[in-house]
């Protein structure tokens, strides 16, 4: 990230360091998660399959909602799969692909089956949500907007849909998505929560992010995402002892490494510098994220040292 000079710059590459923290921050997943597909029983699918496919769906969905994705590709080579093509297999597929983040794949199974009047909802869901993460904002929200007018209780549409409000900064939008997505039936709470979460993050709204990351944790644990966002919100706070603990089987480095650009974000340089330096040493060995949050910091940190005290721009 190239840093310019001046008090306005400088507030402005402050904040492109918020929005760029999804990318920098080391964890295991994105802190914004997609979550997985509910494959409830539906009537739709009942009437659109034989008990055996409908049986063989329900499986292919339980396995991909426990993240067993080779049992789920195992159900969906299966000879019942490919000899009576249902279109309900395809967007089964297509919600492999995307948790596996396989996005482009994915996208072209969803395109393929969207002319199933049957599953166009679900496929335009999935196709927005793998336009969203490719990063093709606009058509993300123009499908994301069909799927959820098709069939309010797709969650994972109004989930996504409070993620591109949240890119244009559309808070009000973005607070309604993510409720209507909590109020939605089969819902994962814990990644909507941790999503929601993430958009209060970016508004520095801190205490109602803290709530609703601690809530997606009691919900779900072992949820990396709204762990991390804690910590960085803990660390925003100035809380950096509370935010850089570890437990067994945490990444100290990443830790660390999080909590060390969070201080960077808060400005607490010299501190940042520390944190980032003990993320580099804990590694053990060349840590590129760390190394580039360090450098980072301390070419603002040089920014602020070297631009003489002006006003506040009045506009």
């Amino acid at each position: 990230m190239i840093v310019s000079s001046g008090r306005r710059e400088d507030r402005r590459s402050m904040k492109r360091l918020a929005l760029a923290l999804a990318v920098l921050i080391a964890a295991p997943a994105p802190s914004l998660a997609l979550g997985l597909f509910s494959h409830a029983p539906s009537q739709t699918h009942a009437k659109a399959s034989p008990d055996a496919g409908q049986a063989l769906a329900l499986q292919i969905g339980q396995a991909i909602d426990e993240r067993r994705y080779v049992d789920a590709e195992a159900l969906l080579a299966q000879p019942l799969v490919a000899s009576v093509k249902w279109p309900v297999f395809s967007t089964l597929r297509g919600e492999l692909l995307l948790a596996r983040g396989r996005f482009a794949d994915a996208l072209e199974v969803f395109r393929a089956v969207a002319a199933d009047p049957i599953q166009k909802a679900r496929a335009l869901e999935g196709e927005g949500l793998a336009l969203s993460m490719l990063g093709r904002s606009d058509e993300a929200l123009a499908n994301l907007k069909e799927a959820t007018g098709l069939d309010k209780s797709l969650w994972h549409a109004w989930n996504g849909l409070g993620r591109e409000y949240d890119l244009r900064r559309d808070w009000p939008k973005a607070k309604l998505a993510y409720a209507t997505a909590l109020a939605a039936p089969g819902v994962n709470t814990a990644i909507v929560l941790n999503n929601r979460g993430y958009s209060y993050l970016l508004q520095k709204q801190m205490p109602l992010a803290a709530a609703d990351f601690v809530a997606a944790l009691q919900k779900d644990p072992s949820l990396a995402a709204a762990r991390t966002n804690l910590r960085i919100t803990l660390a925003i706070e100035g809380n950096y002892a509370r935010a850089s603990a570890t437990g067994v089987g945490d990444d100290r480095a990443a830790v660390l490494n999080n909590v060390g650009l969070a201080a960077a974000m808060r400005g607490d340089y010299l501190q940042a510098d520390k944190l980032l330096n003990e993320a580099i040493a804990a590694k053990g060995q060349f840590y590129g994220r760390a190394a580039e949050n360090l450098e980072l910091s301390r070419q603002l940190a040089a920014r602020q040292d070297q631009t003489p005290a002006m006003p506040d721009d009045p506009r």
